[in-house]
């Protein structure tokens, strides 16, 4: 990993500060390098998405290959598609966690 990765599209992030803090998101759009656009598919709708400075994110090492294919062949993505790449995520978090307690 190096000191500072590249945030890309389709990446899952934690947000670190704000009213969602410890909440997961989905990055959709990069504006500069310092903030990003973000969106989860339920409070936060791809047509709503939110403007994050970077500093207040914790990048993934998780990326959904079915947001990015969804953003690159149609310049958006389903809500639906946002929401299920967060749960896949946060299910192997989980079981991750749950295989370290073991």
């Amino acid at each position: 990993m190096s000191d500072s990765p590249k945030p890309q599209l389709g990446q899952i992030v934690k947000i670190t500060r704000g009213r969602d803090n410890n909440k997961y998101a989905v990055i959709i759009g990069v504006l500069d390098s310092r903030f990003l656009l973000i969106a989860d598919g339920d409070k936060r709708k791809f047509d709503q998405p939110k403007k994050k400075n970077i500093l207040h994110l914790q990048l993934q090492d998780a990326i959904s290959m079915e947001v990015v294919d969804s953003l690159k062949e149609t310049g958006r993505v389903t809500n639906g598609k946002l929401r299920f790449a967060i749960n896949k995520f946060a299910d192997s978090q989980q079981t991750e966690a749950q295989e370290k307690g073991d």
